[in-house]
This record gives C-alpha cells, structure tokens and sequence, in this order.
C-alpha cells in the first residue's frame, strides 16, 4: 500500500469541492464532518481514514473510490487515468453505476491485455474473409 500523500489529496478534495462549486462549509455539513477538520484536510494537515474518506466522496457526491486511489488505500485501475477519474467523478451517475461501469472497463481493459498478440491477426483475418465475401457477392 502506498504512503498517503496528504498534500495531493487535499488538492484533489478542494479541485472536486471547487468543480461541484461547494464552499468548504457546505461540502463539511453534507459529509457530516466538522469545517475545521475538512479544511485541515484539504491543506494536508490532517489524513483522512477510509470512513472519512467515504463520507467526503458522497458529500461530493463522487465515487469513494477515487479518494481511495488518490489515498493510497486502494491501487489504481488500469487504463486511461482521464477515462476512470471521469467515470468516478461524474455527478449524474450512481455510487453503483459508476462502480459497475469502472468494473466494466476494468474487465475491458484486462481482456485486451491478454489478447494483445491475438488482434492484429484477427482484424486481418476479418478483413481477408470480408473481402472474400464481398468479392464472390459481386459487391465489390
């Protein structure tokens, strides 16, 4: 498990508090924490335990699992950092639809993994029997 950088992670709560344009008392009574200790937080002075973390995601209403992995609690996902912060951190979607779609993408991305050697020689041989196909059709 990775050290908790405190500093980089009171920067990510205050840009994802800044995006959901929260003020820092706002964002401290929807997650149920004092104003004092969020702020303390998003200055690195404090590191937060998951159940705080927890209640910060959902007063953000973003994926707990984004602070996990900023954190250093959980390890980060596979792929496109731009592509899971996004699915993470959008607002119109779930606790549970973000999960199941990073779970989604996950399991996308580790199949491509192994089939990494095989898909080149698949494409190519989709594409010499469509040209095949296509030919005998009298389509081309």
């Amino acid at each position: 498990m990775a050290r908790i950088d405190v500093s980089s992670l009171g920067d990510f709560i205050r840009e994802q508090r800044d995006a959901a344009q929260m003020s820092l008392r706002q964002l401290a009574k929807a997650a149920e924490v004092s104003n004092p200790y969020l702020s303390q937080v998003e200055r690195g002075l404090r590191r937060p335990s998951a159940e705080m973390l927890a209640r910060i995601a959902q007063g953000l209403r973003i994926s707990a699992e984004s602070l996990y992995v900023r954190a250093g609690i959980l390890a980060d996902r596979a792929g496109s950092e731009a592509v899971t912060t996004a699915l993470a951190s959008d607002p119109t979607l779930t606790e549970r639809q973000r999960r199941t779609l990073l779970q989604i993408y996950a399991a996308f991305q580790a199949e491509n993994q192994m089939n990494a050697g095989e898909v080149p020689a698949d494409d190519a041989e989709a594409t010499s029997a469509d040209k095949e196909r296509t030919a005998s059709d009298g389509h081309e």
